[in-house]
């Protein structure tokens, strides 16, 4: 997400905050590197302008002419202004208006948004985060196999869908829908409407219809963040003909540029209430303001890193690594279960953006070949030891390294700089284990099990004898201190 944009800005406010002094003039070239970086992202002109002339204001009065660090002056100024043009004049709360059960939620939009998918993953989220009893409901009646997909959703979440009967118009199947909610003792349903290539009257007939019906608290406005600038038109489109109270972005993983997030609440006053990152029915995100424009300056996002580790790690699983590391205990295992809970928080890449001023570390990491495959290969040599070999390591000698490595289709090279990464790691863990340094092991255990959101540091008087940035520790996860050579190719 913003991948370019952030790249773009990072170079240019490392030149501004390198620099002494600054003149009115280094900020004036500043910002028009910045317009343009903004321009290429695909963010409306209308809001370029409005961004660039409030910075530019605030930017070249002396309190940043004259301050001892002028470009950070520059960049907590811009920060502070995508933030207003992220949230606008009124920050609404991301929570959805489900307090009278059964609340009914409409999803609309055009054809090939998302929207069944969206529909798919915030009831998994309401079911989840919220413990809401869901509902879904399809009224697609034009595209082949549209209930069919929402009811195998349904299946694959574990979330009831409204039965199908052929035959029956949109307005008919809302009526059944509420009428199921209500006797089904729901505390939502959700309608998932049908779509069209482009805006027309029959489709918002239909939706207009749908809603006198129902009654919607919520009417989210599903949108293809790849299309850019027709994304804003389209939502301005389906707010002047039918009020939405909100927004989604799909496919925000896949537009590097984040235009269309820019300039959607400038443009149209609605709030962006999620964005869809992947296409697993767990990626979905609540959009932050303050988070978001922190990423773009490539500040990184540490609350949702922690918030992404308190998600899939389990308390008592952490409880137990806690009592072995304490003990200075740190086999094959325990490296699988790091290795795998990078993964699920979305690989190396997603957590270095995360991290501040990582940003540009993930993609140089990925570009020398240290990716989401190489960590699956370290995952697969291990998986080929055996119960033994992972308990005791230094068993693996000539003749098992090359059994390991047939058996898991690597070779010995990579073998050996994964137990290289394991013995650093494993004299980190007996150093930590340490009296003196429990309180802080403790403390970083404490990050996995979800007990504060302060990422914890090795403290200067411990030698682990190892790199400690940027991966010694990443909010309690322990992540590798040398990945060094482990995304070399075989040659």
């Amino acid at each position: 997400m913003f991948e370019n944009l952030s790249q773009r800005l990072s170079g240019v406010f490392d030149r501004l905050t390198k620099q002494g002094a600054l003149s009115e003039g280094d900020v004036s070239e500043a910002l028009r590197e910045v317009r343009v970086a903004l321009l290429e992202a695909d963010v409306s002109l209308s809001v370029v302008k409005i961004l660039i002339n409030r910075v530019e204001e605030k930017a070249k009065g002396q309190a940043v002419t004259k301050s001892v660090t002028p470009g950070q002056q520059v960049v907590k100024i811009v920060h502070d202004e995508l933030i207003q043009i992220l949230s606008g004049e009124n920050s609404d709360s991301s929570d959805l208006k489900i307090d009278n059960p059964p609340a009914p939620i409409l999803m609309v939009g055009l054809q090939g948004s998302g929207k069944t998918t969206t529909t798919a993953k915030i009831a998994k989220r309401l079911l989840n985060k919220n413990g809401k009893k869901v509902l879904m409901a399809s009224l697609d009646t034009n595209r082949p196999a549209a209930m069919e997909q929402l009811a195998v959703l349904g299946q694959q979440l574990g979330i009831d869908t409204l039965p199908i009967v052929k035959g029956q118009d949109p307005v008919s199947i809302a009526k059944r829908a509420k009428q199921q909610a209500l006797l089904g003792g729901y505390d939502v349903f959700i309608l998932d409407t049908a779509g069209r290539l482009h805006v027309d009257k029959a489709l918002m007939d239909e939706v207009a219809s749908v809603k006198k019906v129902t009654e919607p608290k919520e009417v989210l406005l599903v949108v293809d963040s790849l299309t850019g600038q027709d994304a804003v038109n389209v939502a301005s489109e389906f707010d002047k003909n039918l009020p939405i109270s909100g927004v989604v972005l799909t496919r925000m993983d896949g537009d590097g540029r984040g235009g269309a997030a820019l300039s959607m609440r400038a443009v149209t006053g609605k709030p962006i209430r999620f964005v869809g990152v992947g296409e697993k029915l767990d990626a979905l995100e609540e959009f932050h303001p303050e988070r978001v424009a922190s990423r773009i300056l490539g500040m990184g996002d540490i609350v949702a890193l922690v918030e992404k580790a308190q998600e899939t790690i389990e308390a008592d699983q952490a409880a137990k690594m806690m009592k072995r590391f304490q003990k200075g205990q740190f086999n094959m295992n325990d490296l699988r279960s790091q290795l795998e809970q990078m993964i699920k928080m979305g690989g190396m890449q997603s957590l270095m953006g995360m991290m501040p001023g990582m940003g540009k570390m993930g993609k140089k990491m990925e570009t020398s070949g240290f990716d989401n495959n190489s960590i699956k290969r370290q995952i697969a040599i291990i998986q080929s030891m055996t119960k033994k070999e992972r308990a005791n390591p230094l068993l693996l000698q000539a003749s098992r390294k090359k059994r390991v490595s047939a058996g898991s289709g690597t070779k010995v090279p990579e073998l050996n700089r994964l137990l290289k990464m394991h013995r650093q790691m494993s004299d980190m863990m007996k150093k930590l284990g340490r009296s003196g340094n429990k309180g802080m092991l403790r403390g970083m255990m404490g990050q996995m099990m979800g007990k504060g959101i302060s990422t914890p540091t090795l403290p200067e008087n411990v030698d682990t004898g190892i790199s400690q940035a940027p991966f010694g520790n990443l909010s309690g996860l322990n992540l590798p201190g040398n990945l060094s050579g482990l995304g070399k190719k075989n040659r």
